[in-house]
């Protein structure tokens, strides 16, 4: 449900939470209460797993109150990532979508409102769960629930909440012993999907001393998304060129290793259609025989893409004049180009490292924004990231960014490293 763009500013404690703010959240509760004797906790609920894309599932939530004092007013507030969707949304409760921005992934949010006293040692429940339906799109996705005494407000990263028209929640004394222990909980929500990653090759031509294009791709072919989480392999893309040529551009987001490259790309490449290209330019030395380079992704196991033929393809090369060497054209044969990225991004590198919130894109993801923007859309289309081939080695490799550190950029090794763009506001 699009909802148009607005230019409200958002105070610190009402950011979207994200996997920093997770971690800001846990260590100053009082961000979002005022100094009260009343300590609200949210629970009632776990980790999801085995949810069927196009099926709905129900959110049960506990609110208690573990403080001497009752609480006036309460707010729960929601939110998921881009693979799920609330199915209605309460007249007591406001939704909003937030593209990925900093470490946050794409989420879209619903803030509730309760205007009944939560009393001390009660345990609370919502008289009916809110329901949330599994998206094509959905595969590893996350939930965050939070409480607080105080109106969370809207993020000026998302659209302007809409106000809710089903029936109103109401608060309802619940079984004892159902409490929850934190203000902030975090789940994952895991579907049963598949993502098929694939890449395309090229077909070179050209005369000996020429210097030509070479573009090469990474696709996330769907139908579903792929978050960025610690847990889940991520993966790079490794493009060996023909023998018999040097490299003269090398790609953004690629590194050489060895004879290869190894390329990383923006977060929303993982998303359902999303896609990065890697242009690279080469000089035709001499003439081989059959010159063959390769693309592919590197050797991870991804338990979600039971497609592998697609994970290969080659590179062709047709040359003309000069004297065929007698080489069969294996890989290995290119020089030089090492580590420079396009668009002058000099020697500078991103290591590999973990993962954020992002898509953007979101989220996406992270800052995993569609349109290849740091900033995520609902649609997630556009914006790429690369996962690379048939390398022995997995360990981390640092790769060269150039203007986009605004994006999430995954690298190979089961790692995913986060470089978004830093807003003027500090999220928490």
């Amino acid at each position: 449900m699009p909802m148009r763009p607005h230019s409200r500013r958002v105070s610190r404690a009402a950011a979207t939470l994200g996997a920093a703010g997770l971690i800001a959240l846990a260590a100053a509760p009082a961000a979002f209460a005022d100094e009260t004797a009343a300590e609200l906790v949210v629970g009632g609920i776990g980790p999801i797993d085995g949810v069927k894309p196009g099926t709905t599932f129900d959110l049960p939530v506990t609110v208690a109150n573990k403080g001497t004092e009752a609480a006036d007013k309460v707010w729960v507030h929601y939110a998921v990532t881009r693979g799920l969707d609330f199915t209605e949304v309460p007249s007591n409760c406001r939704a909003q979508y937030v593209r990925s921005y900093d470490e946050m992934p794409e989420l879209w949010t619903v803030a509730c409102e309760f205007d009944q006293a939560v009393q001390p040692g009660v345990v609370y429940t919502t008289d009916r769960p809110l329901r949330v339906k599994a998206l094509d799109r959905a595969l590893y996705d996350e939930l965050w629930l939070r409480v607080g005494e105080e109106d969370p407000g809207v993020d000026e990263n998302g659209t302007a909440p809409v106000a809710g028209t089903a029936p109103a929640l109401k608060l309802v004394e619940g079984q004892a012993g159902g409490a929850g222990s934190t203000r902030v909980v975090h789940l994952p929500v895991t579907s049963v999907n598949t993502a098929d990653y694939q890449v395309t090759g090229a077909t070179l031509k050209g005369e000996v001393g020429e210097t030509v294009p070479m573009k090469v791709e990474f696709v996330n072919a769907g139908p579903a998304w792929v978050m960025g989480r610690p847990e889940i392999p991520s993966v790079s893309v490794v493009v060996t060129p023909p023998a018999g040529t040097s490299v003269v551009k090398t790609a953004m987001f690629c590194k050489a290793k060895g004879a290869a490259y190894r390329c990383g790309m923006l977060a929303g490449a993982l998303n359902e259609g999303g896609r990065q290209p890697y242009t690279f330019r080469l000089k035709i030395e001499k003439r081989v025989a059959h010159a063959k380079g390769t693309v592919a992704l590197s050797t991870e196991a991804l338990p979600f893409d039971p497609l592998k033929a697609d994970d290969k393809a080659d590179i062709t090369l047709d040359v003309t004049g000069g004297e065929p060497t007698g080489s069969t054209g294996g890989a290995g044969g290119s020089t030089g180009g090492a580590g420079g990225s396009t668009g002058g991004a000099g020697g500078s590198a991103s290591g590999s490292g973990g993962s954020a919130s992002g898509s953007g894109g979101g989220a996406g993801g992270s800052a995993s924004g569609s349109g290849g923007s740091a900033g995520g859309s609902a649609s997630g289309s556009g914006g790429a990231t690369a996962n690379g081939g048939s390398l022995a080695e997995t360990g981390s490799s640092a790769l060269p960014i150039t203007g986009v550190a605004a994006a999430a950029l995954v690298t190979g090794a089961g790692t995913l490293v986060i470089a978004r763009r830093r807003r003027d506001q500090s999220p928490t």
